[in-house]
């Protein structure tokens, strides 16, 4: 009986994985079995076209393609996550990562690498222009609002909602979020607000119709943008809010009494750190005050995202530490005033996130695509992970800019 083409590949992979917490099933129909008693994941090859993603691009992002594609496919993406935060394979030298090498080509045969998957990204140019920035915010926010509408509250907030101080529901939570910032900027009936990256306009609309204040909100979305200004008008909101597609960059000659970039500033990255706090600065009034509510790196010495995220997720994000935004904002002009974190919040933001994907998987395939449902299994779990082991945090940071006595406001909230 001839060997299965895939038997020298499941040898070397025997050898170099002794101890597997989890199994392999292979076109062949052949099976690298898991050892010991852990009830890991099962992954299924559906063809020598997983292997030859993997070969086109080791590692995290040939994987990450061969599972967009649908070639490689998992019976539980929850295992997955636990399997890659808990498993510790053994270092694997050069002679064995070429016996891997060698063992895969001959498994796949003579064949051109498959085309990359069409929802992956690779933007062009300068990193951080406006241009590319554009490009970058619309892959992740154009999929469609009905798309967001599937998983997140009724408020369309897509960002950090509060469970910790006393709500026990995603809508309640993000209502608890909304006015938190508000309550931080001090804001005032009359006054006016900029909120940077406004989304689809929760945090505009709410602070229009609980405090008074008239809002200027910009979004590099154009569909985020329609959204926001059918919601704005059907909630008679039309002369307090207005939403414009604008960077942050284009923004000049407007004082505002308060500023509030929520979810933003993970896109403005390193490049345009200072910038991003000197242009906010110069439009705030004496005496104003700006919250950034952004996710943040945590750990020194760790990469930033890695190319799954960067090709598939958030292209060209680049979440600083916290000490580098308020750094930021310090060198603008402003004044730290008070720093608090959510990264637990987070989390349970996550959570609910994911059920609800889950639960209305089939209507978001119908919306979105079978390859853009794969990219956000694995991001909502992912990004869950990531504020539960300490890898990443979320941070409110709130800073005022002093009046002309070099006086600061009190903050109360």
């Amino acid at each position: 009986m001839p060997l299965a083409v895939t038997t020298p590949l499941r040898r070397e992979l025997r050898q170099t994985f002794p101890d597997r917490p989890f199994s392999v099933r292979f076109w062949d129909g052949t099976e690298l079995e898991a050892t010991g008693d852990d009830d890991g994941p099962a992954f299924t090859v559906r063809s020598s076209r997983a292997a030859a993603y993997a070969l086109g691009a080791p590692g995290q992002l040939g994987l990450g393609r061969a599972y967009i594609a649908g070639e490689l496919t998992v019976d539980d993406v929850d295992k997955v996550m636990t399997l890659l935060a808990t498993w510790k394979p053994p270092p694997v030298d050069s002679r064995a990562r070429l016996r891997l090498i060698w063992a895969a080509v001959r498994a796949c045969g003579l064949t051109l690498p498959p085309k990359v998957p069409a929802v992956e990204l690779r933007p062009q140019g300068k990193r951080h222009t406006r241009g590319r920035d554009a490009r970058a915010v619309r892959h992740h926010y154009d999929v469609s609002n009905a798309f967001f509408s599937l998983f997140l509250d009724a408020s369309m907030t897509y960002s950090c909602a509060i469970f910790s101080r006393g709500a026990t529901t995603l809508e309640a939570a993000q209502e608890t979020k909304l006015e938190l910032i508000c309550a931080k900027l001090g804001l005032r009936e009359g006054q006016r607000l900029l909120d940077v990256g406004c989304g689809w306009g929760s945090l505009a609309l709410h602070a229009a119709r609980h405090h008074g204040v008239t809002v200027t909100g910009i979004t590099l979305s154009p569909s985020q943008a329609d959204e926001a200004r059918r919601r704005v008008a059907a909630a008679g909101l039309a002369d307090r809010v207005e939403i414009r597609l604008a960077d942050y960059r284009e923004m000049a000659g407007e004082p505002f009494d308060a500023i509030a970039s929520v979810g933003m500033v993970e896109h403005v990255g390193e490049e345009q750190i200072d910038v991003y706090a000197h242009q906010l600065a110069a439009l705030l009034r004496p005496g104003g005050r700006l919250l950034n509510h952004g996710i943040a790196r945590l750990r020194h010495g760790d990469p930033p995202a890695g190319p799954f995220s960067e090709r598939y997720v958030f292209p060209d994000a680049d979440p600083l530490h916290v000490s580098r935004v308020t750094l930021a904002l310090e060198r603008a002009g402003l004044v730290t005033q008070h720093v608090e974190g959510f990264a637990a919040d987070y989390a349970e933001t996550l959570r609910h996130w994911a059920r609800r994907f889950d639960a209305n998987l089939a209507e978001a395939t119908r919306l979105a695509g079978a390859e853009r449902i794969r990219v956000w299994q694995i991001y909502l779990r992912a990004a869950r992970d990531g504020f539960e082991t300490g890898f990443t945090g979320i941070y409110q940071v709130l800073a005022a800019r002093p009046d002309g006595r070099g006086l600061l406001p009190s903050p109360r909230f």
